[in-house]
């Protein structure tokens, strides 16, 4: 399995956490379906919150990376948060 951890922050990072948490149903539709899906979370923190995705490849957080951009471009696109920071990798253990 492969992970992908997007961590978003700025002046109106909040807003791409308050607007998912409104359309859950949405999100769900746009993430569920890439091939390859295991799970998604999205965490609040105090400054913003971060993304954690897990797929059976990395082909499928590749995927859902692209998913997670064309969305906030569709639904947040005046949101003026700095690009999240990437980290991924391979994952060790999934419980």
């Amino acid at each position: 399995m492969h992970a992908v951890m997007r961590a978003y922050s700025g002046t109106d990072a909040n807003k791409l956490f308050d607007l998912p948490e409104k359309k859950k149903a949405e999100v769900k539709n746009v993430i569920m379906p890439i091939n390859g899906f295991v799970s998604y979370s999205l965490v609040r923190t105090a400054r913003a919150g971060f993304s954690i995705t897990i797929c059976q490849d990395k082909a499928g957080t590749d995927e859902s990376i692209r998913a997670a951009r064309d969305w906030i471009a569709k639904n947040a696109s005046d949101a003026r948060e700095a690009p999240p920071k990437v980290s991924e990798g391979a994952v060790i253990l999934h419980l």
